[in-house]
Parts: structure tokens; sequence; C-alpha cells
């Protein structure tokens, strides 16, 4: 009776009990449902009606530039939030950037937007190479900044060597820069192990020293030492991380990114070889397996919070035509053939399956990746003009001139679908993404 009067004098002051119900909770009771509760962010009144969408957000560009965040960003992640300081809905940071640690950058994010954000939350380009065990036991040669060999070991690989260790050891190969050059005649590590596979995290700060160390490599079959009498192909496996050609901090115009790097590199063998470089996997945005390990992080989120409900719908926010969009639209042509695959077996089987309960994947992603099962139904991109992107750039003269005219700013391996990088919605920021998203699926503001 006292929890039913509690609940009539808050109707009565025209509280909306119903919109926060385990802020009324006494003694682990739930007045909105008079249950006990084990917990109460997994109170069974949030789970009546749980989301059945994800939301994948770009950072730079959409949340922040460089370390100073978009205004509209804290506005939006407002929304997304509940009295307590939860997602509402589940939500994966799902950026390009691999030079440094997921705890970092879901520290960073939480003091940014003034929300607690936990690294399960974040994926960064390199995320998805823990998948990639067939290389953990490799010696493998990681390039990039930042704490490449921790963020290595952490995805799995045991045997790490950074291009400092590789100079060291051959001294006499870098010497584009004459400060650098040795002033004796040292002879080579002998002991040095073979390297058996290059990964490329992200831009390095002396781009000529890793240029000219991973094409030695791949010169030798992993054996800088030895003179190059025929160049083996294919060459070591060589992993890339991050294709953003370009990306957007502080400055008023983008920045060279990963992509600039790869660029230089693949031109360089060509020049050098006559053949293309190749890659066993492309990984962080467009690339498939990056959204399909996103995905699995969102059910993994909605799953830990009690929401048993499927989730159905992704929608990845991004300011990235070449990257984000291309990517999201990409993963969203793979549900579809997914979902036209399971559709034409269960019709020729004559069988009705529960969806949550079925799997599946395709190939025909660049450069070999791996798809593993996906269970979304689809995948809707948002483009915002707060980063890469401007409603003011790319637009023809001629209003009939076709968008095949347009730059392919995308990786080598990629082919260029115009429809590919025409967003599903194209809002000003993110808080008009959230606004949208929530309107698609009827979902109440707080």
């Amino acid at each position: 009776m006292a929890a039913l009067r509690t609940r009539f004098n808050y109707f009565k002051t025209g509280w909306q009990l119903i919109k926060s119900p385990h802020l009324l909770a006494l003694n682990g009771h739930c007045n909105a449902c008079s249950q006990r509760c084990m917990s109460l962010s997994k109170c069974c009144c949030n789970n009546r009606n749980p989301p059945t969408f994800g939301l994948l957000f770009d950072i730079d560009g959409v949340l922040v530039r460089g370390r100073t965040p978009i205004p509209a960003a804290k506005e939006s992640f407002k929304k997304l939030v509940d009295g307590n300081g939860e997602f509402r809905v589940p939500v994966v940071f799902v950026t390009n950037a691999g030079n440094g640690m997921r705890q970092a950058k879901a520290e960073q994010l939480s003091q940014l937007l003034e929300v607690e954000v936990s690294q399960d939350q974040v994926m960064l380009s390199h995320s998805p190479l823990r998948m990639l065990t067939q290389y953990h036991n490799k010696n493998v040669l990681v390039s990039g900044q930042g704490p490449v060999v921790e963020a290595a070991q952490n995805m799995g690989f045991q045997h790490v060597v950074t291009i400092e260790m590789l100079r060291e050891a051959y001294p006499l190969l870098d010497v584009v820069d004459q400060n650098r050059r040795p002033k004796d005649q040292i002879p080579p590590d002998k002991d040095f192990p073979r390297i058996e596979a290059v990964i490329l995290f992200g831009e390095p700060i002396r781009w000529e020293t890793n240029l000219q160390l991973i094409v030695d490599l791949l010169l030798t079959n992993g054996y800088p030492a030895n003179p190059v009498m025929s160049p083996p192909y294919p060459h070591i496996p060589v992993l890339a991380c991050n294709m953003d050609l370009l990306w957007m901090a502080e400055a008023k115009i983008p920045r060279f990114g990963h992509g600039s790097f790869l660029v230089c590199l693949e031109s360089i063998y060509k020049k050098i070889t006559g053949k293309e470089l190749k890659y066993e996997a492309l990984i962080g945005k467009p690339s498939l397996i990056t959204y399909n390990y996103a995905e699995l992080l969102v059910r993994q989120q909605a799953k830990s919070r009690g929401w048993s409900r499927p989730i159905r719908r992704l929608y990845a926010i991004g300011d990235n035509p070449m990257a984000d969009i291309y990517g999201a639209n990409l993963y969203n042509h793979s549900l579809q053939s997914v979902q036209r695959s399971r559709v034409q077996a269960k019709v020729k089987a004559g069988q009705v399956v529960e969806e949550e309960e079925e799997e599946g994947g395709e190939a025909g992603s660049p450069a070999g990746e791996i798809v593993e099962s996906c269970h979304a139904e689809s995948c809707r991109s948002i483009l915002v003009c707060t980063g890469v992107y401007s409603r003011h750039e790319e637009l023809p003269s001629d209003p009939h001139e076709s968008v095949t005219q347009r730059v392919f700013h995308g990786h080598r391996d990629f082919r260029f679908d115009p429809s590919l990088v025409e967003a599903s919605y194209v809002v000003q920021d993110v808080n008009e993404a959230v606004d949208l998203i929530f309107t698609q699926e009827n979902w109440p503001l707080n």
C-alpha cells in the first residue's frame, strides 16, 4: 500500500513516473512494477521495451575536432543516457584511429562528452586484429606511433618487432636522414629473427624510415640483410589498419591520414617491382570485418544490459563519405544479401527457423577479409557536416554531371560505386543525427 500511495502522489503532482521508474526504488523494490530487482539498471521495467537498434559513432569530425569537442556532441549524448548516466541504447564508438589503446580513448571520450564510456564501447581501427589468430604466433613488424607494441600484444600477437628495433639491428638501411646515418661500419645483427608479417597500425612519424624498411622486408622475404636477387612474389603478409586518406583535426582543411601513407608504400613497391602490393587484410572503415566486429560489440553490450530483444538495425554516424558512409553502405549491402540468402534457404528447405539463432556471413570483402556471423537486418548511414564532408563541397558545376566524375578517396582495393558514398541521411551535426534516429525508431527523448 505504501508503494501504491507513493505512486499515486507522484501521479497527482504530475510527475512522469514511467520515465525513470528505478529512481523511485526503495530497499531494492521498484515502485513502478512493485517487484524486487537484483539490479536497478536491469530492472524488469527497463526490459519491457528494450531497444532493437544500435548506434555506431565515428569520433574525429563527428564528436571532436582534434582535442576539441564539437558543441553538438555533448547535447546529443544527454539524450542517450538515463538519469543514472547509463546508455539507453547500445552505443559503440568506431574510429579509424589506431595509435592508442581503448581504455585511453574511453577515458578521453568520458571527459569530453561528460558521460561514462567503457573500453568495451570503443573500437579502434586495429581491434579486429584479435580475430586473425593465424598471425598471432608469427614474428611481426609493427608500424605506427604510440603504444603499438602494447596494442599488438593486447590483440594477441606474441612476437612483436618495432621499426626502431629493426633499424638498430640493421643500422645501414636507414640513410635518408644524414644526421641519423651510422658514423662507423656496424655489422648487422645476424641473430635477428626473420620478419614473417608486417602490421601497419597507423601513420608513422618518420615516413621515409618506415617506407624504406618495410619495402626492404617485402623485397627480401623478411631478411633485410640479404641482397635482392629476385623479389619474392607474393611477398610476406601485410595487414593494414586505417585506410583514411584524409581526416579532420582543428585545421580548416583535412590532414593526411594513414591511407596517404599506404598510397606511398603501394606506389614505391610497384615502381620497384612492377607488381601490385598485396594485403592479407585491410582493417578499419570501410572494411566489412570492421562493421561486423562493431555489430558483435553492440550485441554483447545489449546482452550485458539484459536486453533480450535482438538488434535489428544499426545506424552509423560519420563525417567521411569515403570511409564512414561507404563502409556502412557496404555492410548494409552485405546484410541484405545475407537476409536474402536466409529467406531463400528457408523457402527451399520449407523450414521456419528462429532468427535469433541463425548465423550467416558472406565472403567477398576486399583483401581476403573474413566476415563472421551477422544478425542485424540493416545498417543505415548518416553523414554529418562537421568534419571532412561539407554540404558546399563536391558539388558539380554542371548539375547533370555524373557522380562518377568525383574523385575517389577510398583505398585502391575498394571499387568505386557511386551509390556507396551516398548517405541514407545527411544532417548538420551529431545532435540532429540522434534526433533523426529517435524519430525513426519512435524512441522517447529523456
